[in-house]
């Protein structure tokens, strides 16, 4: 005989309460990791008696970074069916739009030479490589995984190719030649890119029962990014917070990453939907790597030029959040 579980009514509220913020953060995760980032951020950069806290963490955050974007690539490619990796035609129509996007930002840059660091900045946005999350927020809003990941690859050596290039031209005081720029470069790929890869194909063909609890736990892999995503929004903050540069140049610099983000995934989606891939190829042109281009930015550019991506990493995931929002409301068939 099954007996009856009285709740009192005000343990009831609290569990409905509980479970309403964890649809919340679940609904929402990108802006809530972002809101939090920039938040904590901001706590122990200006509560004092937590300075020797931020001393600590902050070396602690910077090598945290690289590790939770390692993992976020290799739950995702745990998932991939490694033989439908090749390249497709919107494939070579987005990676052109992008190649001649490039073109025309050093070209201004070049023979005018005006507001190189606003220039700067947009070129961050459009010769950084496709986010490798990309892929993760494709799969989540029912697009091809494998078409995603191929182009993510295709992206991003096509900016080991123009960094080298381009960059030494911008800042000519940098004192990087181009096969010191390119071996550096190739090496963040390929640890951040490649490592990851090869290790899913062996725990997919070779260690079944760890691929299979990995595959267990739903949108790990959106979750970890959600953590890399926190990190980087709390290093952005930090960026704008100590930029030494007119009111007027960080609204532009906004402005612009707002429009340029708009313009990608605009473009992308037009591209892919002559290929019956619209989401994929909007989310390839439109979702940067933007710790990538941040990276890039401090190393070889003005420093202040990494607060172009900085926004751009908050107009694409309100996109992002967005679309899984309207993903989520639809009915399932």
């Amino acid at each position: 005989m099954s007996s009856v579980l009285f709740v009192p009514l005000h343990h009831q509220k609290r569990f409905l309460e509980a479970m309403n913020l964890i649809r919340f953060a679940k609904d929402w995760t990108l802006p809530v990791a972002m809101g939090l980032g920039a938040a904590l951020y901001l706590v122990f950069a200006f509560v004092p008696w937590l300075d020797g806290a931020a001393a600590f963490f902050s070396p602690l955050m910077d090598a945290i970074l690289p590790v939770f974007m390692f993992l976020v690539l290799f739950v995702t490619f745990c998932k991939v069916d490694f033989h439908q990796l090749r390249p497709v035609w919107w494939h070579l129509w987005v990676l052109l739009f992008n190649l001649l996007s490039v073109a025309v930002v050093m070209a201004v840059i070049l023979f005018f030479h005006a507001q190189l660091i606003l220039l700067e900045a947009l070129l961050m946005c459009i010769i950084a490589p496709c986010a490798t999350a990309a892929a993760v927020v494709t799969q989540k809003l029912g697009g091809s995984l494998e078409q995603t990941t191929t182009f993510t690859f295709l992206s991003n050596f096509l900016t080991v190719l123009l960094v080298p290039v381009c960059f030494p031209m911008i800042e000519k005081g940098a004192g990087i030649s181009f096969w010191t720029a390119f071996w550096k470069i190739l090496y963040q790929v390929v640890t951040l890119l490649v490592l990851p890869m090869l290790l899913a194909y062996v725990v997919k063909h070779r260690m079944h029962r760890l691929h299979r609890r990995i595959l267990s736990v739903r949108d790990l892999s959106f979750y970890l990014w959600g953590c890399s995503l926190m990190i980087v929004t709390g290093t952005t903050v930090k960026n704008i917070v100590h930029a030494q540069a007119p009111v007027w140049l960080l609204l532009a610099i906004a402005l612009l990453g707002l429009m340029l983000c708009v313009v990608q995934f605009a473009v992308g989606r037009f591209i892919g939907h002559y290929f019956n891939h619209a989401q994929e190829a909007g989310q390839a042109l439109g979702q940067k790597n933007t710790a990538f281009a941040i990276w890039m930015a401090n190393t070889y550019l003005n420093p202040l030029s990494s607060v172009g991506p900085g926004c751009y990493i908050l107009w694409q995931n309100i996109i992002n959040s967005v679309e899984i929002w309207q993903a989520e409301k639809k009915p399932t068939p």
